[in-house]
């Protein structure tokens, strides 16, 4: 079983920022993409930014230029860095993990979620 933990939400103003992390640990073999996804009240959760384990990122339009996501694969954790945050940025984040396990099967996991609030 693989677990994610995440941290680094919180409450910021508008053009602020904000760093979130997310580390996977267990029986892993490889981790292959980790990526963040978000969903705000009465929205459906979309994808923020992904990375693959070779270092090859996707953002969302609405994060283009603002957010950078990373990724330390010794450490199987992701981050990602929100600068110039909206108030449209206010969301539950959820990190979102893919790979292979210890006996070479397919995972996918998913963090417990960590509060993003973009307020004056």
């Amino acid at each position: 079983q693989v677990q994610l933990v995440e941290s680094g939400g919180g409450l910021v103003q508008p053009g602020g920022s904000l760093r979130l992390s997310c580390a996977a640990s267990g029986r892993i073999f490889s981790v292959t993409a980790m990526g963040w996804y978000r969903q705000a009240p009465g929205k459906q959760r979309e994808l923020v930014a992904s990375i693959t384990s070779r270092g090859r990122a996707t953002y969302a339009d609405s994060v283009k230029g603002r957010f950078t996501i990373s990724r330390d694969n010794a450490k199987n954790t992701v981050y990602l860095q929100m600068n110039s945050l909206e108030s449209e940025d206010t969301a539950v984040y959820y990190c979102n993990a893919e790979g292979l396990s210890h006996r070479l099967e397919t995972f996918e996991s998913w963090g417990q979620g960590t509060q993003v609030t973009v307020s004056s």
